[in-house]
C-alpha cells in the first residue's frame, strides 16, 4: 500500500490558508495513488505551546468534519489531519482526526504533553487502533514517541504501522533526523511494526521555525525512507504486509510473543 507523508508549513492561527494548503496536498497525494495521507501535528491550526494557543485553537465543527469526510469517501483515502482542539469545559487537546473512506471519522488526542505544553493542553486518555486498507494503524503525536510503553500497548493491540505526526521545532533537519533515529528505530524493531513520521517545516510566524523531515522505518528497525531537505512536499512510502510477516514469523526477530506476561501486567 502507498501512503503519503506530508511535510507542510503551517502558519499559526491561519486556519483558512492552512486548510487550502492541506486540500492541495491531499489532491497531490491522490494523484500519486496514496491510500493514506498523513499530515503533521496541528497542521490545520498551526502549532504553539504558549498562551497564543487560546486564540488559535478551534472546536471540531460539523462543516470541517463534512468537508474531510466527503473527500475521504470520494477519493477512497484515509486522511489524517491535526489541530489544536478546543473541547468542552475549557480543555484544549493536541488532536489528530482520522477520516475514513467509509465517511466516518475518529479522534486521537495526544496522551503525553511535553513540559512546555502541560500548562495549556489537556492529555488524552485513550489508546486507539484504527483500520485502513487492510492495515491496523496507530497514531502518536510528537512527544508521545518518547514513551516505549505507548508503542508496546499499540503493538499488543496488533498495530502494523504507527504514524507519528510532529510539530517539532528548532535545529537543522539533520539534527532532527539524528534525534529521531535514536528512539524511533527502537520502537519499530522492538515491536515488529512500521514507524512513519513527518514534521512541520518553515516559519510559523509565531516565533517557531520547523526543520521539516519525513521518515519510514521498517518492522526490522531499518530505515527505508528519509527526507531531510526541509521543503514542503508529498513523500510517498510503501507499506508491505510481506515485510511485517517476515519479521513476525521469525523466531528470533519477533519479541512480543516471548514477553513475560506474568510479570508485566499489560
Amino acid at each position: 500500500m502507498k501512503a503519503a507523508l506530508i511535510v507542510q508549513n503551517s502558519i499559526a492561527g491561519d486556519f483558512k490558508n492552512n486548510t487550502v494548503s492541506t486540500l492541495d496536498f491531499i489532491s497531490k497525494a491522490f494523484k500519486k495513488k496514496a491510500k493514506i495521507v498523513v499530515f503533521p501535528e496541528m497542521n490545520l491550526t498551526g502549532y504553539v505551546s504558549g498562551s497564543d494557543i487560546f486564540s488559535i485553537c478551534r472546536p471540531v465543527k460539523q462543516d470541517m468534519v463534512k468537508k474531510f469526510s466527503d473527500i475521504a469517501k470520494q477519493l477512497e483515502m484515509t486522511i489524517l489531519v491535526g489541530l489544536a482542539e478546543k473541547a468542552p469545559e475549557k480543555h484544549i487537546y493536541a488532536s489528530h482526526l482520522i477520516f475514513n473512506p467509509t465517511g466516518t471519522f475518529e479522534i486521537y488526542r495526544k496522551i503525553h504533553t511535553s513540559p512546555y505544553e502541560k500548562q495549556f493542553f489537556s492529555p488524552g486518555n485513550q489508546i486507539k487502533i484504527f483500520t485502513s486498507h487492510g492495515f491496523k494503524i496507530g497514531v502518536q503525536l510528537c512527544y508521545d514517541a518518547h514513551f516505549p510503553e505507548l508503542t508496546l500497548a499499540m503493538a499488543l493491540k496488533q498495530a502494523d504501522v504507527i504514524f507519528i505526526p510532529h510539530a517539532s521545532p528548532r535545529g537543522s533537519s539533520q539534527d532532527k533526523y539524528n534525534s529521531w533515529i535514536r528512539h524511533l528505530t527502537a520502537r519499530a524493531y522492538d515491536n515488529g511494526l512500521y514507524i512513519a513520521a513527518c514534521n512541520q517545516t518553515g516559519d510559523n510566524l509565531k516565533g517557531l521555525v520547523f526543520p521539516g523531515i519525513s521518515l519510514l522505518i521498517g518492522p526490522d528497525g531499518n530505515i527505508i525512507y528519509k527526507s531531510i531537505d526541509q521543503k514542503e512536499g508529498v513523500h510517498i512510502i510503501h507499506l508491505e504486509q510481506s515485510a511485517i510477516d517476515s519479521v513476525r514469523s521469525h523466531k528470533m526477530r519477533y519479541f512480543l510473543p516471548h514477553r513475560r506476561n506474568d510479570l508485566f501486567k499489560f
